[in-house]
Formats: structure tokens, sequence, C-alpha cells
């Protein structure tokens, strides 16, 4: 679960479009479904799509972990960060996961 969700928030990290895409292609079930208080979306191109709008709308912001993954079975909880490299964050972040097989098959976030 602590490499599913590392390679979760490096993705949100790759500014590069082909690059992220192969990201998300490789750690999130074609169906994946993630919804946070902006979006409910389902399939990797939609994920794909706002993670890129959300980059452009915090041009600069570093995704971080900021806490341990906790985890039982194939379910996993953290808290992440956002905020200029080097700089306090401007958001937190607690998501919850779903894995099947390796892969990232539901997410959910809340921010605070």
């Amino acid at each position: 679960m602590n490499t599913v969700v590392k390679k979760y928030i490096e993705t949100w990290n790759i500014l590069d479009g082909a690059e992220r895409r192969a990201a998300v292609d490789a750690l999130f079930t074609e169906d994946v479904e993630y919804a946070d208080p902006n979006v409910h979306i389902t399939g990797r191109d939609a994920l794909d799509a706002y993670i890129a709008q959300t980059q452009a709308q915090i041009p600069g912001g570093v995704f971080a972990l900021a806490s341990e993954v906790s985890s039982h079975h194939d379910l996993g909880r953290f808290t992440w960060q956002v905020g200029p490299a080097g700089g306090a964050p401007f958001a937190v972040g607690y998501d919850f996961v779903a894995v099947e097989d390796g892969r990232v098959r539901r997410l959910y976030g809340f921010f605070s």
C-alpha cells in the first residue's frame, strides 16, 4: 500500500502530459472511481484530465505525503499537502484508497 500511495502522490506532480498519462495508466484501473469535494469521476481519461486541470489551477504547487499510510486488507488512508516547493502548504487533504490487484480502483478525497 505504501508504494501505491507514494506513486499516487508522485503522479500529481508529473507536469509532462504523456509521462503523467503513462503513470495514470500504470497505477489506476481502467474504471477507476475518484471523488473529492469538486468532482466525482470515473475512468483514467477523466482522472488524467482532472489532474492536469488541478495542476493548471495551482502553478508551482507540489504535492507531498504528509502522514504515514494506514492500511488493512486492500484499503488505505493518508494525509497529503500541497504548496510551493520548500514552502508552507496552502492545502491539506485526507484520502481513502481501495486497491485492486495492485492498482487504485477507488479513491475518495477530503480537503481541510
